[in-house]
């Protein structure tokens, strides 16, 4: 089952192709990513075609990529890091709402309390 913190529909795969979700139709939703079906099943290829195998030897994206295809690919990649660290405050919010404490949270993170506090409060 998908899960969405955002009520928008994502408008990309967040994955290996990069497609628009009108060119590959639905998109499974998790924390700060979205993977269309073609990625998946890219996916699950990559892990049958490597199990056994070090890390290392594994497929590596830029290997096939110019400088220019990478840097064009970089805004794309901080705008899903922002949309993760959102979706991650509104995990936080919900725990703060629920009275757990900034000790624990920070805790979770390897972190202090005040760290998590910083990172997460929206005070200054």
């Amino acid at each position: 089952m998908p899960v969405t913190a955002q009520s928008e529909e994502p408008t990309h795969c967040s994955f290996f192709c990069g497609k628009p979700s009108s060119e590959v139709g639905k998109l499974v939703s998790g924390p700060g990513i979205h993977i269309c079906g073609a990625c998946v099943a890219l996916a699950e290829q990559i892990v049958a075609d490597t199990i056994g195998e070090p890390f290392a030897r594994g497929i590596n994206a830029w290997a096939s990529m110019t400088d220019e295809e990478i840097l064009n690919r970089l805004p794309r990649v901080a705008a899903e890091v922002d949309r993760a660290e959102a979706e991650l405050r509104l995990w936080v919010q919900e725990l703060r709402r629920r009275g757990v404490t900034w000790t624990r949270i920070g805790e979770t993170f390897g972190i202090t309390r005040q760290s998590a506090w910083e990172r997460f409060s929206g005070e200054e």
